[in-house]
């Protein structure tokens, strides 16, 4: 049995990353440190934790640590394994939205520029993100229309050059009508105009097109002139602040009693090229400080677009050791600085605020369905936590359940759960429904902290009274007061109203009716997916899967090696044997059926 106190006195006084875990051996905390001694002792000791923090240790059922050479390696480790883990109480980088990126693909002879939502490794110059994908589409338009690079996603060997290069808008690299360094000047000019050099770009335009006016090439000129006209009216549009550096991640936080939003500014050669935002619940008693750390951490961990400089309003506590580790993947050095005055304050004020009307604007989404869902239903709280139940069967076979979630407004798919009827014959939807939530309800009542989580504030029931009231009787079996409501559908299968206990169809804001449509789809989803799933697998059940030592794949193997099961029970010891996996004993098994 692990004894803390005594695993305690053992901790080493030497840099390290530690592992809370809990009981079912679930990481639910990684952290670097130091002292690993002093670092861990911290969290059992008597001293003034944040709700956060207590929580969290009232979980811990043991831990491990892992001891590096310096504070660097420690903290390389802590990402990863914060990464791989995704512990409960870590700062994690979770978004629901991804994205677009402009791609430019350098691997290539001839490289082309393309919009992606998908960041990887793989030699590839990103720039972005763009908050807005409508911004993202009509830079790469304009870059195609004034460039002349090649219009085709994958470049291949051609005999004659397509339509984009006889109507000027491609130089024809798929016939060799163009050179390496001709082309590749383009994509230099087409690089530092998304890095925000638009300065450089123009400067140089200029003399070329005085040149080509003093070589009397006057079409060339007006080209030129025409495409330096296009630079400065995008350059114009994006400018945004006096500040010389090339690259700047400006970092804004705002808090309120739900969750934290973290905005960034995306700033290149003082222009704002994008910006994202994140949301994060139950860190509204952590540090600034201490989220910021958590979340750049994180976010620049597998990202390719690191900046020269990082603006935030707090100095992080282990700052230096992120910025020699940022500056070593970047390849040159990265500053994270919190300006206490003038345009660079001006811009981490500007993140904060953004981030504050963000999260505001969320919340007030929120809060208006919640409050909208107490007045209608009459309840005497917020219902913060709503959960619906629907069962799925075909004449009585294979009876299965869905179950989703409503967290504060937002359906939670992470949080649907699915369950196979154990206890009634025949097609009965009503005995299905008690059955399932009375199971429902015993979790969480049994195991407050396991997977079901809390109970709901408030159980929709896919169906109508009589589903209602098998809802209630698993309820009255607890005796709890958590009020049932039906989602009633018209003839069409559509969600039709929302009903009480007295059969009483509640009058909803359209804006609620797409909201309760939404959620009777999902959990019908959930319900339907499982039982096709399980008839399917019934289906393709067979006298294989009776042999013990035969699994899915060597099931699979078989079948795709002979064709058929007869042919499988046909063929003999050397021919079961020839197939992967399929060793004597098991083809001795396979001929006694």
């Amino acid at each position: 049995m692990f004894n803390i106190e005594e695993e305690l006195r053992k901790l080493p006084n030497r840099p390290g990353v530690y592992i809370m875990k809990d009981k079912e051996d679930k990481i639910i905390y990684v952290g670097k440190a130091v002292s690993l001694k002093n670092r861990v002792r911290q969290y059992f000791r008597k001293t003034n934790k944040t709700e956060r923090i207590k929580k969290m240790v009232s979980l811990i059922d043991h831990f491990e640590y892992i001891v590096v050479d310096n504070e660097a390696e420690a903290l390389i480790l802590e990402c990863n394994l914060i990464k791989k883990n995704r512990p409960k109480f870590n700062v994690l980088l979770k978004d629901d939205k991804t994205y677009p990126y402009i791609k430019i693909d350098l691997k290539s002879d001839y490289p082309g520029v393309f919009m992606t939502r998908r960041v990887v490794n793989d030699g590839s110059k990103y720039f972005g993100p763009y908050a807005n994908p409508g911004s993202a589409k009509e830079m790469i338009d304009f870059i195609k229309g004034k460039y002349k690079i090649r219009q085709c996603r994958v470049l291949k060997e051609r005999t004659r050059p397509c339509l984009n290069y006889h109507i000027g808008r491609c130089l024809a690299p798929c016939v060799g009508y163009v050179d390496k360094e001709e082309y590749g000047k383009q994509i230099k000019e087409i690089m530092e105009l998304l890095e925000g050099k638009t300065d450089k770009v123009v400067k140089e335009l200029k003399q070329e097109m005085e040149k080509a006016s003093k070589n009397l090439d006057y079409e060339k000129a007006a080209m030129l002139r025409d495409k330096i006209v296009a630079i400065e009216r995008v350059s114009e549009k994006q400018k945004v602040s006096n500040i010389s550096e090339n690259s700047i991640d400006v970092i804004g936080i705002a808090k309120s009693e739900l969750q934290v939003c973290i905005e960034i500014f995306f700033v290149r050669g003082s222009k704002m090229i994008g910006r994202e935002h994140y949301f994060y619940t139950d860190l509204k008693d952590m540090e600034d400080k201490e989220i910021l750390s958590g979340f750049i951490k994180q976010y620049y961990l597998d990202n390719p677009n690191i900046p020269n400089k990082i603006m935030v309003r707090e100095e992080i506590e282990d700052r230096e050791v992120v910025e020699e580790w940022l500056s070593t993947i970047l390849g040159k050095k990265v500053e994270i600085k919190s300006p206490k005055r003038g345009e660079k304050l001006r811009f981490v004020e500007m993140a904060e605020n953004n981030a504050k009307v963000t999260l505001e604007n969320k919340e007030k989404d929120k809060s208006e369905i919640l409050f909208e869902l107490k007045n209608v239903l009459n309840l005497n709280k917020l219902p913060r936590k709503i959960e619906t139940y629907d069962i799925s069967n075909i004449s009585g076979e294979y009876m299965v359940a869905g179950m989703c979630v409503m967290q504060d407004g937002v359906i939670k798919k992470n949080l649907s759960r699915r369950f196979r009827i154990k206890g009634v014959i025949g097609q009965d939807d009503p005995q299905c429904m008690e059955e399932v939530i009375t199971r429902r309800l015993k979790h969480s009542i049994e195991n407050p902290k396991g997977g079901f989580g809390e109970l709901p504030d408030v159980i929709f029931a896919d169906g109508g009274i009589t589903q209602i009231r098998a809802t209630k009787n698993a309820i009255s079996k607890y005796k709890l007061d958590i009020p049932v409501f039906g989602m009633v559908k018209n003839d069409k299968h559509q969600t039709r109203a929302l009903m009480d206990e007295n059969r009483n169809e509640l009058k909803i804001s359209d804006n609620l009716m797409n909201l309760i449509t939404k959620f009777q789809d999902t959990v019908h989803d959930t319900a339907i997916t499982y039982h096709r799933k399980l008839r399917d697998k019934e289906i393709t059940k067979s006298e294989l899967d009776d042999i013990e030592g035969i699994g899915e794949v060597k099931k699979t193997a078989l079948l795709k090696h002979f064709g058929s099961i007869k042919k499988v029970k046909e063929a003999s010891i050397e021919e079961l044997t020839s197939v992967k996996g399929i060793t004597e004993n098991l083809a001795k098994k396979i001929k006694e059926i």
